[in-house]
C-alpha cells in the first residue's frame, strides 16, 4: 500500500532533508513523499519550520528543473520558483533518496490553478457568462493551456521518473475559490457558484459550438439566472435539490443541459492527452473531491484513462468514509488505484482516535493508497496520529 504525506519544497529546506526523511518513514510509517512540483499563491502557517512561522510563496511557479527544449516554442512558459536556486531542488533530491532506499516519490501537480499564468494570458482564462475573466483559472479548452499541462507532465515525469503523478485541477475551477479578498454580499447558493463557474470563453463557445451545442441559448440561459439571483433580497433556491440532481436539476432549459453535458468533453481529454504525454514508468492518479462533477470532471471516464484516483475524504464522518471508498472502488474497478486523502486539520480530526476511525473505515472497504495533508501545516506531533492509525489497522 502507498502511505503518502503532502509536502511543500520548502517544507523539507526548513528542517533538512534527513530530518524529513525520518519523520515521514520512522515517526509517520509512511513509504512515500507527494512533493508539490507546481503551484500556486497563499500564506502557509508554519508550525513545524525552525526558521520561520509563515511563507508567502511565489504565485504559480515549479519546483523543478524543466527542460526547455520541450518549452522552446511553448505559448505558455512555466517560471522556475526562486525557492529552487535558494533552497535546491528538492524533487531531485527526494529522487536520490528513492534510489537509494528511501521513500518513494509522488509529484503532487497543480495544473490550471494559475494565477500568475492568467493574468499573463487572460485570452486563455475561464470567463463567466458575462464574460468577466477568472484570472486564477486557465481554461481546459484552450490549446495554449492545454499545451501547458501536457508539457508540464511530459518534463517532470521524463525529467525525474516519479513513482507517481498526481494531478490537481485539471479542470473548470469554481467561481468561489479562495481568491485573495473574495466578497459575497449577496450570499451565493451553491446553485449560484456552479452558474458563476461555467466557462464561455471563446474557446469553449467555438468548442462546444463543433460539437452541436447552441451556445448563445446556452449563455442567454445562465445569464438570466445569475441576473436573477442578484435582484433576490435574501439567498433563496431555485433548485432546491440542485446537489442531489446535479445537471439534471436543469433539464427544463435543453441548449443549458446540453452544454453541462458536453463540459466534461474539455476535461476528459485533456486527461488522455497527458496520460499519453507521461513517461509510462510514472502512474498517473487524479486527486478530486467526489463532487468533481462541479468542475466538469466525469470521475468514471477518468478512472478508465489513468491510473487511479485519489478521493479527498475531508471533513468526513467514519461512515461517510466507508461510503466514499465503496464509490471510488466502483469506479476505478479492481485493479484500478483507490487512495484517500485525509487532512490533519484541527478540529477536522481531533485526535489520532479520530483519525484512526476513519483510516479504519477506508482499510475495510479496501484501498490501495492513503495520503495525509500536510506534513510542513500542522505540528510535529500530529504525525504520531498517523503512525497510531495505521497501527490500528
Amino acid at each position: 500500500m502507498q502511505k503518502s504525506i503532502w509536502t511543500y519544497a520548502w517544507d523539507i529546506q526548513d528542517v533538512g532533508l534527513p530530518a524529513f526523511l525520518r519523520d515521514v518513514t520512522e515517526r509517520a510509517g509512511l513509504n512515500m513523499v507527494s512533493l508539490a512540483t507546481s503551484y500556486h499563491a497563499g500564506r502557509f502557517l508554519q508550525p513545524r519550520s525552525p526558521v520561520r512561522k509563515a511563507y508567502f510563496p511565489e504565485d504559480g511557479t515549479i519546483y523543478y528543473r524543466p527542460d526547455r527544449a520541450l518549452w522552446s516554442d511553448a505559448p505558455i512558459q512555466p517560471l522556475v520558483a526562486r525557492n529552487l536556486e535558494e533552497g535546491g531542488d528538492m524533487l531531485a533530491a527526494l529522487c536520490r533518496a528513492r534510489d537509494a532506499g528511501g521513500p518513494a516519490v509522488s509529484a503532487w501537480t497543480v495544473c490550471l490553478h494559475n494565477t500568475r499564468l492568467g493574468m499573463l494570458h487572460p485570452g486563455e482564462v475561464t470567463r463567466t457568462a458575462f464574460d468577466d475573466p477568472n484570472y486564477y483559472a486557465l481554461c481546459p479548452s484552450s490549446p495554449a493551456a492545454r499545451r501547458y499541462v501536457t508539457t508540464l507532465v511530459r518534463d517532470i515525469t521524463t525529467g525525474y521518473r516519479p513513482d507517481r503523478l498526481e494531478l490537481e485541477s485539471p479542470n473548470f475551477m469554481g467561481f468561489a475559490h479562495g481568491y485573495h479578498h473574495e466578497k459575497d454580499g449577496l450570499g451565493l447558493l451553491a446553485e449560484d457558484e456552479f452558474l458563476l463557474s461555467l466557462c464561455f470563453c471563446r474557446h469553449c463557445e467555438a468548442r462546444a459550438g463543433r460539437a452541436g451545442v447552441d451556445m448563445p441559448a446556452a449563455r442567454a440561459a445562465v445569464r438570466g439566472f445569475i441576473a436573477e439571483a442578484c435582484e433576490r433580497e435574501i439567498p433563496q433556491a431555485r433548485w432546491p435539490d440542485f446537489s442531489e440532481r446535479g445537471i439534471d436539476a436543469f433539464e427544463g432549459w435543453p441548449a443549458l443541459h446540453e452544454f453541462l453535458r458536453w463540459r466534461s468533453e474539455p476535461v476528459t481529454s485533456l486527461l488522455a492527452d497527458i496520460r499519453e504525454a507521461a513517461h509510462p514508468s510514472t502512474r498517473i492518479v487524479l486527486v478530486d473531491l467526489p463532487e468533481a462533477w462541479v468542475g466538469g470532471v466525469d470521475l468514471a471516464a477518468a478512472a478508465r484513462i489513468l491510473d487511479g484516483l485519489l478521493l479527498c475524504a475531508y471533513d468526513r464522518t467514519p461512515a461517510a468514509v466507508s461510503q466514499l471508498a465503496l464509490q471510488g472502488r466502483a469506479l476505478v474497478g479492481p485493479d484500478g488505484f483507490l487512495g484517500l486523502g485525509y487532512r490533519l486539520f484541527y478540529p477536522e480530526m481531533t485526535g489520532a482516535p479520530d483519525l484512526a476511525t476513519r483510516v479504519e473505515a477506508a482499510f475495510e472497504v479496501g484501498v490501495d493508497g492513503l495520503n495525509f495533508y500536510n506534513y510542513g501545516l500542522v505540528p510535529a506531533r500530529r504525525l504520531d496520529w498517523i503512525a497510531s492509525a495505521l497501527r490500528s489497522v
